[in-house]
C-alpha cells in the first residue's frame, strides 16, 4: 500500500516537524531527496532555472562529499541544501546514537539546520534529540517517482490530482527517479492552475 501523504498520526508524533505550510494562497514548495547525482541533478537544476524556481535539496552526505562540485552548483543557482543523513539509515532500524552520529557526519557536507529523515523514519528518541538543534521537514505529497514499478505517468497523475495550497512536494534527483521526465510538465500544469513555487526556507536564524 502506497501512502502519497503521511498518515494522520504523523503530525502528532512529530508535532514540531513540517509537513505542509499552512496557507490558503496557491503556493507550492519543491524539495528533492537523495542527490546529488552527476547525471540527474544538473538536469533538475536546469529545469528549475528555466522556470525561475528555487528548491530545497536534501542531499545524501556521502554523495555530497564525493560530488562537492555539484553541491556548489546547487548553491550557486540559489537553491538551499538540507541534510538527508550520511548513509541513508533507516531511523526505525538504527539505534539512537548511531543514527544521530550519521546525521552529524552529514551536516559537515550538507546542512546543520534542516533535516529530512531518510525514508521519513524517525524514532521518538531520535526526534526528541534532533528537534532541539535542527528543523525537521517531512512532506505533504510524494508521487513515488523513485519507484520504477510505479511509472512516470502514474507519478505525474498523482502530482496533478493531489497538490494543494502549501504542499511540500518531495521528488528525487537520482538516476532511478522519473523526476526529470515529469518535473517540467508538472510545473507548467501547476502554473496554469494559478499556483506559484516558493523556496521552502525553514532554517530559522
Amino acid at each position: 500500500m502506497r501512502l502519497f501523504r503521511p498518515g494522520f498520526l504523523a503530525g502528532r508524533i512529530y508535532p514540531e516537524a513540517f509537513f505542509r505550510i499552512k496557507t490558503t494562497d496557491k503556493i507550492l514548495y519543491l524539495t528533492f531527496d537523495d542527490g546529488p547525482d552527476p547525471l540527474s541533478t544538473p538536469r533538475v537544476v536546469d529545469i528549475l532555472g528555466s522556470h525561475n524556481i528555487k528548491a530545497l535539496f536534501f542531499c545524501n552526505g556521502m554523495k555530497a562529499e564525493k560530488f562537492s562540485d555539484l553541491m556548489s552548483h546547487i548553491r550557486n543557482e540559489g537553491h538551499l541544501i538540507g541534510n538527508h543523513g550520511y548513509s541513508h539509515l533507516d531511523g526505525w532500524r538504527t539505534d539512537c546514537e548511531t543514527y544521530i552520529d550519521d546525521i552529524n557526519r552529514a551536516s559537515v557536507f550538507t546542512s546543520d539546520k534542516i533535516l529530512r529523515p531518510p525514508y521519513g523514519h524517525l524514532s521518538s528518541g531520535q526526534y526528541r534529540i534532533l528537534k532541539k538543534k535542527i528543523r525537521i521537514v517531512f512532506w505533504d505529497l510524494m508521487p513515488y517517482d523513485f519507484d520504477a514499478t510505479f511509472g512516470s505517468e502514474k507519478s505525474l497523475e498523482i502530482l496533478k490530482k493531489r497538490f494543494r495550497p502549501g504542499s511540500i512536494i518531495v521528488l528525487h534527483d537520482e538516476l532511478s527517479s522519473c523526476a526529470n521526465e515529469i518535473l517540467e510538465e508538472f510545473i507548467i500544469f501547476a502554473k496554469r492552475e494559478g499556483y506559484r513555487f516558493e523556496l521552502l526556507d525553514v532554517a530559522g536564524d
